[in-house]
This record gives structure tokens, sequence and C-alpha cells, in this order.
């Protein structure tokens, strides 16, 4: 467990230039947990979950009701229901408050549950940049057709980018385990892989699509698998690139391979994340829940996040 003093127990803290204090509703860790603190019982430290050993500094996505606004503070006031990126270098979101800054905070609608929301941050955000950005994908449905695989698509960043690909001109192939099939076709999928199969695990299109890019959610999966599966200039976005990957990475770079292994890197932008939280507002895009815990047994959830098969997220209330 790492305790940052950007995690308080107390709405009373002195607030730096365009931060505000937060009162936690829900918040989503990097490794797949969400906690719910209700009004019966809350985590008013993060130390309360030290025997769970659960890492505040990887909470980063959170919902929450604002307390109190610093200075600078200019779109914000208490009271206002939000959805927040806390600081990648310290987290903070599994306490009662966090300190959260205007610049990575957008309004949460009433249509947008706290859970939604805080699930939303960094695994939309992910996916949106891959698509948008390194696949060139046009979410306003205009643009060429394009042909894209999304590993791990019942996953947290995977379940997201189904949805954002099929709001463009796309044919999308999904690769998954065989109990969510149904759900990825459910989320748009045109075509669905289990990676147990050796149709899946060669990630071959059923229909003999070539690939115009891979978004990579899943564990590591050698070049050698992607390459006779991409069009002549298809590119593989790796959202968790290894050295292996960074190596293949420059490989491609120093010899001007056509197809591509691309590394992803993060960089949040509000108005990304507030136009996220539209598409759900809009029903045009949805949290897929996996599970709920009590926060009594939140070693429990935090177990099952890490273990890597959840659906989607899950959350953790009183």
């Amino acid at each position: 467990m790492v305790m940052n003093n950007r995690s308080v127990h107390s709405p009373s803290q002195l607030l730096g230039f365009g931060e505000f204090n937060l009162r936690m509703l829900a918040a989503y860790s990097r490794g797949g947990l969400n906690i719910n603190p209700g009004q019966a019982q809350q985590v008013h430290h993060p130390l309360e979950l030290q025997q769970q050993h659960i890492q505040d500094n990887d909470t980063t996505d959170v919902a929450g009701v604002i307390q109190e606004v610093g200075p600078g503070v200019k779109n914000f006031k208490p009271g206002d229901q939000v959805v927040a990126v806390l600081s990648h270098l310290t987290g903070g979101g599994l306490a009662e408050y966090a300190m959260a800054k205007e610049s990575l905070t957008v309004p949460r609608p009433p249509e947008v549950s706290a859970a939604e929301g805080a699930g939303l941050p960094v695994a939309g955000l992910t996916a949106h940049m891959a698509l948008t950005q390194s696949a060139g994908v046009k979410l306003d449905g205009s643009g060429p057709r394009k042909n894209i695989l999304i590993t791990a698509a019942s996953g947290g960043v995977g379940h997201y980018a189904v949805q954002l690909a099929k709001l463009g001109n796309t044919h999308v192939t999904a690769t998954c385990g065989s109990r969510n099939i149904d759900l990825v076709k459910s989320l748009g999928a045109d075509e669905v892989l289990d990676y147990k199969t050796p149709e899946g695990a060669a990630l071959k299109s059923p229909s003999g699509q070539k690939y115009d890019a891979v978004v990579h959610c899943a564990t590591p999966i050698p070049w050698s698998v992607f390459e006779p599966n991409l069009s002549a200039t298809g590119k593989v976005i790796d959202i968790t690139p290894g050295p292996s990957a960074m190596w293949t990475f420059a490989v491609q770079k120093l010899t001007l391979s056509k197809k591509q292994l691309v590394p992803l890197l993060l960089i949040p932008k509000k108005e990304k994340l507030e136009y996220l939280v539209n598409l759900v507002k809009g029903g045009k895009l949805k949290t897929v829940i996996d599970s709920k815990h009590p926060l009594s047994r939140a070693e429990e959830a935090w177990a099952k996040s890490i273990d890597g098969h959840a659906t989607g997220k899950i959350i953790v209330e009183p």
C-alpha cells in the first residue's frame, strides 16, 4: 500500500491553484478495482485498505462531489458532480476525499452513474486515442472503411474499443474467451474469435479480412502472429508495450517497414474525457460492470481484478 499526501480523510486541506477537494463516490484503479463508498461505510483513509495491499497511487480514475475549490478554479463549484483523472504519480482515489485538478475534470451528468463515470477515464481514453490517433478511425462514420482487430475485447480497454470503433466506418474482429463471445457481439463486434481456439490464437479473421489496425489489449503476442494478418500498411497498436514490443518498433523504424508495431503512451485530455462522458450520457457508449463486492471483502475484488479475467469493471460497495 502506498500512502500519499494527495489523498485525505478530511475535506480541509490547503488547495493549490486550479485544485479542488472531492468527496469520493466511486474510484477505478488501474488494476481493475472500483470503490463505491456509500453513506453506511466509507474508506476514510488509504491505510484502511493496507491489509488488501491495494496500491492507492494506482487509483486515478474517480467520480465524486466537489467539496471545496481552490484559487483559479473557474468552471466548478461545491456540490458539482464530476469525473476526474487524478495524478498518475500520486493517485489517491482510495479515500473518502481526494485532490483533483480542474484541467482533468469534467461534469458528470445525472444520466451517467458514479460507477460508469469512474470506470471510464484511462480505459476509455486509451481506446479513444488508439482508434482515432493511431488507427485513424473517424468516429463520425466518415472516412474510408477500416478493418480493425481488438484483442481482449471483453476487458477494460477492449470493451470500450469495440463500441468506439463501431461509431466509425469499420469492420471489427474481436478476441475474447468463449464465455464472453455473446457480450462482445452485443457491443457491436462483427465477428468474434475465441482466443483459446487455433483460429483465435492465430488471429485469423473468419471472413478473411486483413487488418488495417490492431488495438492490442491482451498479453504479449509475437509479431510473427500479427504480421500475416495485417494489410500492406497495417499497424499493431500496443497499449502496454514491453521491452520486446519496443525493440520491434525500433527495428521496424530502422528498416522502414510498412507494417508497424506502434507503442501507445496515453496523454489524458479533458476535452476527450468530456466527449466520452457525453457518449455514455447519450447511450452510445456503456461501461460493462463485471461484479460487485462489499467493501469488507475488497481483497477478493482486488484479487479478481489482477487475475486478468474480469469482464469490464469490478465494483466495490459498502
